[in-house]
């Protein structure tokens, strides 16, 4: 029996500029407020905009190693969501960045012609134009990677729930595994 594909957000979160992905698109939710609270009220808002009537979220988690000015605001607008989509009763799913990366290019290591390894805006690029050959997903703009990032969340989503959006290899799929699932396998045995 086939079961409708269910609806499913990607959400890659940042207090100034955050990508969203939903099935065949992808937008962002940007605000240059001054004060932190006023960003991350309206990142919240427009957040809620789009998964407002999701049946599952998949939002990116901490980069860990990162040295972040700014995570303690991050964080805080991170957990905003996942307050607001456990109010809503939206089940959610947060995956790491490497696991992101390894669904959308099959590793996280990657070396250039002199055998360095690829990292910042040039893995950020090589992301971005793995969604647009295996989805046909072009993001342009200031938020090409963010929405690139959320598109890549969203068919992590809809894989995992038996919906693949194309073909993933073996050593894409990879990064499925791993991941902690339990917030949408509760919500599919309801």
């Amino acid at each position: 029996m086939n079961h409708p594909r269910p609806l499913v957000i990607g959400l890659d979160v940042a207090t100034g500029a955050s990508g969203v992905a939903g099935e065949g698109w992808t937008d962002h939710v940007r605000t240059t407020a001054s004060s932190t609270h006023a960003r991350l009220q309206y990142q919240l808002d427009g957040l809620a905009s789009f998964y407002r009537n999701a049946q599952y979220v998949v939002i990116e988690g901490a980069a860990y190693s990162k040295n972040n000015n700014g995570a303690d605001s991050l964080a805080g607008l991170r957990w905003m969501v996942r307050q607001d989509l456990w109010k809503r009763r939206i089940p959610y799913v947060v995956i790491t960045p490497t696991k992101r990366i390894t669904y959308a290019t099959g590793t996280t290591v990657h070396k250039d012609p002199d055998g360095l390894r690829v990292k910042g805006p040039a893995l950020k690029a090589m992301v971005r134009a793995a969604v647009k050959e295996r989805y046909g997903i072009h993001t342009e703009g200031a938020c090409q990677f963010d929405e690139a990032d959320a598109y890549v969340l969203l068919a992590m989503g809809l894989h995992h729930l038996g919906h693949p959006l194309a073909e993933v290899p073996e050593k894409h799929a990879r990064g499925l595994a791993g991941c902690d699932w339990s917030g949408f396998d509760k919500a599919v045995a309801r």
